[in-house]
């Protein structure tokens, strides 16, 4: 509906501007309207409406335009990408280790979201930019399942699921001795270490925020532990600081972990393997699902045939 002039004719009075245009565009959110309200493109009866709080009378007509979404300054890139699932809505991208999700300092090109663009030229944009909408994030060096928003619509419903903690990820970890128990749960608040810019820590709630990952043992091998863990939180680091809080850092982690990788590894052992989700439109939830690559499964194949 981008580029175009949308009209409605006003069936009950004594509402605001900004709310009736929920009800009737629910495909973008309100403060993309508020928007679009206080940048003139909005008429009421034929006039320009700038106030976000002006009040309907009933059988007035109120004509928007939706402009063309603003490019953003981001090229695409023909970069191959794994997709495991695609729709009008959105993709759910296995990604590799090495690639960085977003663009930012260090990093102007070659990112998922270069690779996505260029994927998907259909992209209706977020927010009214050219952009794909990235809900969730992955480490540069942690590979697997990633979700990527097409449209406002599908970007608010899975920004939703998020908040309501609907969305179950598990990830396949190989970490350093053994975790206490098989089974557990640590709650332990996460925030920006002080004496490290890049480093994140467990901290009070007071300095930090909640943080809580469940996990169960997979494999146990001699000197190591292959373990799923599953999330519940997403803050930054959260898998890999909270195993390294254990005294089971995960193997080949040079920021939590031990200095000389244990394992000849070029990057840390976690891997987005599972994610199950309720899409828009749909009725159930769905499970997605990644193997882990194959430089991850040659160190569990060494580790079952000669220990570790």
């Amino acid at each position: 509906m981008s580029g175009s002039l949308l009209e409605f004719l006003v069936q009950a009075g004594e509402e605001r501007l900004d709310k009736y245009l929920v009800s009737c565009l629910p495909e973008f959110s309100r403060s993309r309207l508020q928007g679009l309200i206080r940048d003139n493109q909005v008429l009421v009866d034929g006039q320009v409406v700038t106030k976000t709080s002006h009040i309907l009378n009933r059988g007035q007509k109120v004509v928007v335009t939706i402009p063309e979404p603003e490019p953003v300054g981001l090229i695409p890139e023909e970069i191959p990408l794994d997709v495991i699932f695609e729709s009008d809505d959105l993709m759910i991208i296995n990604k590799p280790a090495g690639m960085v999700v977003h663009p930012g300092a260090g990093h102007k090109t070659g990112t998922l979201v270069h690779a996505a663009l260029a994927h998907a030229p259909e992209l209706e944009g977020i927010g009214g930019e050219l952009r794909p909408g990235v809900v969730h994030r992955l480490d540069k060096d942690t590979s697997g399942l990633i979700l990527v928003a097409k449209n406002d619509r599908s970007h608010r419903w899975l920004q939703e699921q998020f908040r309501l903690r609907r969305v179950r990820k598990v990830y396949l970890a190989l970490v350093d001795g053994t975790p206490p128990t098989p089974t557990g749960r640590i709650e332990a608040p996460i925030g920006r270490d002080p004496a490290h810019r890049r480093k994140m820590a467990v901290t009070t709630l007071q300095k930090g925020r909640e943080a809580v990952t469940e996990y169960q043992t997979v494999e146990t091998y001699a000197h190591h532990t292959l373990i799923e863990a599953h999330p519940l939180t997403g803050r930054t680091h959260q898998i890999r600081l909270h195993m390294a809080f254990l005294g089971c850092p995960i193997v080949a982690d040079s920021l939590y972990g031990r200095r000389k990788p244990s394992l000849p590894l070029e990057r840390h052992f976690l891997h987005a393997t599972r994610l199950t989700i309720l899409l828009p439109g749909q009725m159930e939830e769905q499970t997605f699902t990644a193997p882990l690559p194959a430089d991850l499964e040659k160190i569990i194949q060494q580790l079952r045939t000669h220990g570790g």
